[in-house]
């Protein structure tokens, strides 16, 4: 759990789930939340495919998936895997071959759907392949291509019935003796998906692996993904989460990690907290912050920073931070650093200072860290 005695109505209760391994990276148990996506070239287009899981990963994502839909793909999968700095898994629908084939490829995990793997002599295939090549699992259920039997049963996706879709597939993996997997119920529907994944979660200990399939654009996504998953990971639920946006799969990296710093649950790089602007400002609050999280994007290290247009409540929020800046008057502002006013700024000197003194600050933090080792 996230602990926080000082205020414990921040503190977060993680379901209790077994630990499995997608390569290098823990998924589920006491190891951090991961943070995946994945790739959106095509996979024979091993150039571009690599240089879009390289970008992924220095955004920050954990794992990065890529789709395998037929046999030349699962051949140009062996060469992304070897030069990829994270662990790959291969999105497997339809053909059960190509998860062999991934597999035999280097893949990290298999992603299956019991909606289209086919049966279970199949299924049995695909999981001892995953065995011989040390290989972990996701059970994928999606409420867009439930089972037909589980469709006719319930008359439509609902919670039920993707839950128990998944359930039946974990009984597969489970007769044959594997238990290197996860499973995501997945709907875009944030409802239809939040009940699901309530309802998995208190079926198995099995890690979970949460998203809002098919969310929308970079807007409309990334608002229904912070509500759905953001109040299941509140709940304690999830263990590695992929926020699927129409977008740059950098983007999904950046808004997952976004949602799990609101909630404390990952620290990585520079959280800026800053005020929405308004004729008060000392300073275009907008375009300041704008040009600050492009110009911080290679801070690594977990820190803070507030940018707030004037005094009503830039001081108090300056307290808080690592760094901060506050307008004034007469075209400069004041500077905190540790929470303490510090110096005052020129606006028009104001953006390469911060990105100086946010430097300083991220070197003080990293040596304070590395002298408690």
């Amino acid at each position: 759990m996230t602990h926080n005695p000082i205020r414990p109505w921040r503190n977060i209760e993680r379901r209790k789930s077994r630990q499995i391994h997608v390569g290098s990276v823990p998924v589920g148990g006491d190891a951090p939340i991961s943070v995946q996506t994945m790739t959106n070239t095509v996979t024979t287009d091993i150039k571009g495919t690599i240089a879009q899981v390289t970008a992924a990963a220095e955004a920050g994502a954990d794992i990065v998936r890529v789709s395998v839909p037929d046999e030349v793909s699962a051949k140009a999968l062996k060469e992304i895997v070897r030069e990829s700095p994270v662990p790959i898994v291969a999105d497997i629908h339809f053909h059960y071959r190509r998860g062999i084939e991934a597999a035999e490829a280097g893949a990290a995990c298999l992603r299956i759907n019991p909606g289209n793997i086919g049966d279970e002599k199949r299924v049995r295939e695909v999981i001892a392949a995953a065995r011989d090549h040390g290989c972990s699992m996701r059970i994928g259920v999606n409420a867009g291509s439930l089972e037909k039997h589980l469709l006719e049963k319930y008359g439509e996706p609902c919670p039920e019935a993707m839950v128990e879709s998944g359930l039946e597939h974990i009984r597969i993996l489970e007769d044959n003796d594997f238990h290197e997997f996860k499973i995501s119920v997945k709907a875009s529907d944030v409802f239809l998906a939040a009940a699901a994944y309530q309802q998995l979660a208190e079926a198995t200990d099995a890690p979970i692996h949460l998203g809002i399939t098919e969310a929308g654009g970079l807007t409309s996504g990334t608002i229904k993904s912070a509500i759905g998953m953001g109040n299941l990971l509140w709940m304690g639920i999830g263990d590695t989460i992929r926020v699927s946006l129409s977008a740059d799969p950098v983007e999904e990296v950046k808004v997952g990690y976004e949602i799990l710093k609101s909630l404390g649950l990952r620290h990585r790089g520079v959280n800026i907290i800053s005020c929405p602007s308004c004729a008060r400002q000392g300073f275009d609050v907008i375009k300041t912050v704008e040009a600050l999280e492009t110009r911080l994007e290679h801070i690594k290290t977990p820190m803070s920073l507030s940018i707030i247009g004037c005094v009503v409540n830039g001081p108090g929020e300056a307290l808080m931070t690592d760094v901060g800046f506050t307008g004034g008057g007469a075209g400069s502002g004041m500077v905190y650093l540790a929470g303490k006013a510090s110096h005052k700024m020129s606006n028009d000197q104001m953006i390469d200072h911060i990105v100086e003194e946010v430097e300083k600050r991220a070197a003080t933090i990293e040596a304070e860290a590395q002298a408690a080792e």
